[in-house]
């Protein structure tokens, strides 16, 4: 992994301060909180909460369009390259 350096950091400190960014990562963590209330996930599980409609189409946090998948399926980059997650089990 490339050593992160301090304009890099500042770089990313400004982008995650982006309102549109802390109301993304606001409504993930309701997302995923709702999930754990259900017990359908756990901290440290490996599992990413996903949207079944995205919310940038007009989905929302109710449960019924939340679903738990693994990381590797949930996040953009790896499924459009279609790069497996290693699992340890």
């Amino acid at each position: 992994m490339p050593k992160s350096t301090p304009g890099k950091l500042a770089y990313q400190k400004a982008y995650n301060a982006r309102p549109e960014m802390v109301n993304r990562r606001e409504d993930n963590n309701a997302a995923r909180a709702a999930l754990m209330r259900k017990g359908i996930v756990k901290k440290g599980d490996g599992k990413d909460v996903a949207h079944i409609k995205a919310l940038d189409n007009g989905g929302g946090n109710t449960t019924g369009n939340l679903k738990a998948e693994p990381a590797g399926k949930n996040r953009g980059w790896r499924r459009a390259s279609g790069y497996k997650v290693p699992t340890d089990k």
